[in-house]
């Protein structure tokens, strides 16, 4: 494969969303490049916040612009879960959403990145969109059911107080996953066995979702419900989609002919057929 020499045009490339040099960008690594592209990011995202400081004061756009808005909230579903909670309860909840919307997608990106290393070239790529649209198109699918249930319960919460706490399991399971990651990366490139590999994702999948699940609960229950059958009745639901959703999206960790199955399978039924098929006889979405 021809590599690409590092020139501001990749600039205009990133802004015209020119599919080809994208992806050929992505089946190779260039640690230039890719400081390129954390550098724009960077300078634009700062560029922005100092224009929105500059109307009061010139020292409030450097500050604004050095602002670490997004590490802020990282710190506080982490540490203080319950001031995010009740920030979700205030005028402009909006924006709180959304960086923790944008703090989970950055989180599942490059967790699956990592995924990808299992198996490298194309996987590089696929692994992320898969790993990151399953999370969220699941979420999303599951958001009407839970404020259905939350109703039902007697909850007071509005439907963008259910999102936020949607968006908040989101963003605390992918910084659990980020977390595991060196750990995934360390057996991805130790063992050959995409079997064992899938189990242990599913193993961190699962650590990662009781602790969102901790997080959504609390927040369900601060919403005045006078029951949690709703909830846990929801838990089930969401457990069953995203499982399905690692089917439905196969190969994750392996490697395929097409980005999509298909043929259409109930994960059990795949999950069986994996564990006669290999020797190994570990449990494991592909």
């Amino acid at each position: 494969m021809q590599t690409l020499k590092l020139n501001r045009g990749d600039i205009g490339v990133l802004l015209r969303g020119g599919s080809r040099p994208i992806r050929s960008w992505s089946e190779q690594w260039d640690a230039q490049r890719l400081a390129l592209h954390l550098g724009v990011i960077v300078v634009g995202a700062g560029s922005y916040g100092a224009a929105m400081g500059w109307w009061r004061d010139p020292l409030q756009a450097a500050y604004v612009a050095a602002k670490p808005n997004l590490m802020t909230v990282v710190e506080a579903i982490l540490r203080q879960p319950r001031r995010v909670m009740y920030q979700l309860r205030q005028p402009g909840a909006a924006r709180l959403i959304a960086l923790m919307l944008l703090a989970a997608l950055v989180c599942s990106l490059v967790y699956g990145v990592v995924v990808g290393t299992f198996s490298g070239g194309p996987q590089l790529w696929i692994a992320p969109v898969k790993i990151a649209g399953g999370l969220f198109v699941s979420v999303l699918i599951c958001l009407p059911s839970l404020y259905i249930f939350a109703c039902l319960s007697g909850s007071q919460a509005r439907l963008v107080e259910m999102f936020g706490l949607v968006a908040g399991l989101l963003m605390l399971m992918t910084l659990l996953l980020l977390g595991f990651a060196p750990v995934a990366w360390l057996f991805s490139q130790s063992t050959a066995s995409v079997n064992w590999m899938g189990t242990l994702h599913l193993l961190f999948w699962g650590i990662a979702t009781l602790f969102g699940l901790r997080f959504i609960e609390a927040g369900f229950s601060h919403s005045q419900a006078r029951s949690n059958a709703g909830f846990n009745t929801w838990v089930i639901i969401l457990i069953l989609v995203v499982l399905q959703m690692t089917t439905a999206l196969r190969p994750i960790v392996g490697t395929a002919d097409s980005f999509l199955p298909k043929e259409k399978k109930f994960f059990l039924n795949y999950w069986g057929e994996c564990l006669k098929s290999s020797p190994e006889g570990s449990l494991a979405a592909h």
